[in-house]
């Protein structure tokens, strides 16, 4: 499936200005969206503004996400509710997910493509959709906990 680019303004305007209708993804979501769907070409700006409020962890996931793939894995997910799915380009994992209920999804998944001991980079969203990153020590049960709130999304990259 090839999908358009993906919007971060908040608001569907020039200016990203409180008025109008209101974006009710968050920008996790919206990065999510690239590993998700297919496109030889991603778009992640509406407007310049958009590049100058991201933060620089997010400005780093934007440049390095791949326009191409070479494995796809069906982790979990179901139809209307929530997805999560695995690509892989070259030797590098990204795990995505996005969810539609409303309510927090928590859920616990399972990576066997990533290494017991290994550090994986989890971008995730709080419950007012504010974005951030950590590193998460894989387990040896090679398990992830996911909390992926309402219109949310979250992202590992390994």
């Amino acid at each position: 499936m090839d999908f358009g680019g993906s919007a971060l303004n908040k608001y569907y305007n020039a200016n990203n200005a409180p008025r109008g209708s209101r974006r009710v993804t968050s920008d996790v979501f919206a990065w999510a969206t690239a590993v998700l769907f297919q496109s030889p070409v991603q778009h992640f700006a509406l407007a310049p503004n958009n590049l100058t409020d991201a933060p620089s962890w997010a400005i780093d996931f934007m440049k390095q996400v791949p326009t191409t793939w070479d494995e796809v894995r069906y982790i979990d997910g179901y139809p209307g509710k929530y997805i999560i799915l695995a690509r892989r380009h070259a030797d590098k994992w990204y795990i995505a997910g996005v969810n539609a209920q409303k309510e927090t999804l928590n859920v616990k998944i399972h990576l066997p493509m990533i290494p017991t001991g290994e550090f994986v980079q989890v971008y995730t969203d709080n419950l007012q959709l504010e974005g951030s990153t950590k590193q998460v020590k894989m387990n040896k049960r090679q398990e992830v906990q996911l909390s992926i709130p309402c219109n949310g999304g979250v992202l590992i990259v390994k």
